[in-house]
């Protein structure tokens, strides 16, 4: 069984805007991004992508450009990323599923393909959703606050960037 960090990607892996992030333009990576993956990597984990995309639902923008978005986020940190799940659905537009955070199925069914073992397990979110879903999957959150004001008594560690969450899992 292998180890994994589930990782959330608007406001964790990209800075989160007021709008949708669905060009690779629009993309901009945290200082220290690359450096917490490659800590991460080094120390075994497989790292997953899990996020919401209501745009899709809204029509905003396609499960194409989610790829390229990715593609390009690839390019950038080395491809250290190995696999993305994301939910294009929206209760309000399209359908309630159970894909969308803060259920847990992208988790899951990530787990099943990669047999990733959900007690040396996490999951890296800035939105109490990403909390609640890691939470159902079984595996450890930490929840990135971007003001004090995000932390949350849920998750089992608060930090402040993504390098920070990287040290908490690598120990």
């Amino acid at each position: 069984m292998k180890k994994c960090v589930f990782l959330d990607r608007d406001g964790v892996l990209n800075q989160d805007t007021d709008g949708y992030v669905f060009r690779p333009d629009d993309l901009l990576i945290p200082d220290g991004t690359v450096e917490a993956l490659q800590r991460l990597k080094a120390a075994g984990y497989l790292l997953i992508v899990v996020t919401n995309q209501a745009g899709i639902a809204k029509g905003l923008y396609s499960r194409e450009d989610v790829w390229k978005c990715h593609d390009y986020f690839q390019e950038q940190c080395g491809h250290l990323l190995d696999d993305l799940y994301f939910c294009p659905h929206h209760p309000e537009h399209t359908t309630a599923s159970l894909l969308r955070k803060p259920d847990s199925l992208m988790l899951e069914k990530a787990m099943a393909k990669h047999q990733i073992d959900r007690q040396r397990s996490w999951m890296i979110g800035d939105r109490e959703r990403d909390v609640l879903a890691g939470q159902k999957a079984g595996v450890r959150t930490i929840r990135i606050a971007h003001a004090p004001t995000d932390a949350t008594p849920l998750s089992d560690h608060t930090t402040r960037t993504l390098l920070e969450a990287s040290e908490v899992v690598v120990g």
